[in-house]
């Protein structure tokens, strides 16, 4: 086992320390605290997707908001796309590839922010999210891994993990998301600080 801790730690470290020092993932992360705080300011909603542990970090991402990440404050319009059982029923009536960008397609409006997460890029589900977001007018952030994928070239702020380990993606995603979630409450609640 120690071994391999290790091994995965140092990989992790190796990987944050990459992150670090990329003035692009830097500048990146601070348009999209940006975005946020802009959106937020104009009386708009946040909406967050991705599959698997990529839907729990959007779950993350919006809890928090709503919620309250430091210290009280009030809450933030941020909702994840992941009702239960909508998700089946479009998955019954209509099949998976479009139970995200329905939800947008009913309740995003202009001026929205859809952060659309997916570590390979290329999950046809967010794929149709963002398609969907652009049409309304939305704001697209996206959290991906790899090369980016398809997504790369649709997301108006696309931040890449410069990794092929989907772990090691999901690691950096959680963090940029806390990191994105500080930003807002710096900028809204600077009392707070």
């Amino acid at each position: 086992m120690k071994q391999y801790l290790e091994a995965n730690l140092k990989e992790a470290i190796d990987l944050y320390q990459k992150v670090l020092n990329s003035s692009e993932l830097n500048t990146k992360v601070n348009l999209a605290i940006n975005t946020f705080v802009e959106c937020f300011n104009n009386k708009h909603k946040i909406f967050s997707c991705g599959n698997g542990g990529s839907m729990c970090d959007s779950m993350h991402f919006a809890e928090e908001l709503t919620g309250r990440f430091c210290k009280d404050r009030a809450p933030l319009p941020a909702m994840a796309l992941n009702d239960p059982s909508y998700m089946t029923c479009v998955i019954n009536d209509y099949g998976p590839d479009i139970i995200f960008s329905r939800m947008i397609e009913a309740w995003g409006s202009e001026g929205d922010v859809l952060l659309a997460i997916s570590t390979s890029g290329n999950s046809k589900n967010i794929i149709e999210a963002a398609k969907m977001a652009k049409s309304k007018g939305l704001i697209t952030v996206g959290l991906l891994g790899k090369e980016g994928g398809q997504l790369k070239s649709m997301i108006d702020v696309p931040i890449i993990i410069p990794s092929s380990v989907t772990s090691r993606i999901q690691e950096i995603h959680i963090h940029f998301i806390h990191t994105f979630i500080e930003g807002i409450e710096r900028a809204l609640f600077p009392k707070n600080y």
